[in-house]
């Protein structure tokens, strides 16, 4: 009998991975809320067993730019306890590729995450149609 229930439950990975897609369809939901002419920022804080924590809007820009400031967006994964980090944002353009603006705030985002013991687990960048995760580009 106890094997049969070691057996019925879930794999750890499967587990952590359906976390990972509510999360993903979570921060879908988020930055591509009306109106979705403006480039919208989201991050979703995570505990050490990928769980959820806590998220937070932390960007609103115009239709082509957004401004970011770190230090709010790690002052409330700290504040939160978090050891992990997913954000993402929105392409109103309707190309979810991302610029080199984009990779280049990505790499900042992942240095100041690890000096503070915190994973950048992934940037997505969505669109209408399309996702494009940084983690699965090599960007990160």
């Amino acid at each position: 009998m106890n094997f049969m229930r070691h057996a019925m439950r879930p794999k750890k990975d499967v587990v952590v991975e359906a976390r990972l897609t509510s999360m993903f369809d979570f921060l879908q939901g988020m930055v591509l809320a009306p109106p979705t002419n403006r480039e919208r920022f989201h991050a979703i804080f995570v505990g050490v067993q990928k769980q959820y924590i806590g998220d937070a809007s932390l960007g609103d820009g115009e239709a082509a730019s957004l401004t970011l400031r770190m230090r709010d967006l790690f002052s409330r994964a700290l504040s939160a306890g978090a050891s992990g980090l997913i954000v993402a944002h929105n392409h109103p353009s309707g190309d979810c590729r991302p610029s080199t603006c984009d990779i280049e705030a990505t790499h900042r985002l992942s240095a100041v995450a690890r000096a503070l013991d915190i994973e950048l687990l992934d940037h997505l960048i969505f669109t209408t149609r399309a996702a494009y995760s940084m983690r699965a580009g090599g960007d990160i």
